[in-house]
């Protein structure tokens, strides 16, 4: 059964910074590319970072060159480093598999508020 486990979330001012944490069980972990998502209210869930199983990385242009995702196989976790947030940043974030392996389940995700 997969789990998937968001923590790291929470508020911050504009230009601060953050760092999620996925915990994964369940799943082959090394062999999957991992993703992190994002849910503003009233928007349809949209993937922000992804990274292959050997460490390629993927942004959306919204968080290029802002946040940077990596991830640990030894340890099965997934993280994103937020910098320079701005308050469109704002947003449920999860992690899960991109297109088209994307699991149906998701965890319960982490909150990130930044406040102007």
């Amino acid at each position: 059964q997969v789990h998937l486990v968001e923590s790291g979330g929470g508020l911050v001012q504009a230009g601060g910074s953050l760092r999620l944490s996925c915990a994964v069980s369940g799943i082959i972990f090394r062999f999957y590319t991992m993703g992190w998502y994002r849910q503003a209210p009233g928007k349809q869930r949209e993937l922000v970072a992804a990274i292959t199983g050997d460490g390629n990385t993927n942004y959306a242009d919204s968080v290029k060159g802002r946040f940077t995702i990596s991830r640990d196989n030894g340890a099965n976790t997934v993280s994103l480093e937020m910098n320079s947030l701005k308050p469109e940043d704002t947003a449920i974030y999860y992690c899960n598999l991109p297109p088209p392996n994307t699991l149906d389940y998701w965890g319960r995700g982490t909150q990130v508020t930044v406040s102007s």
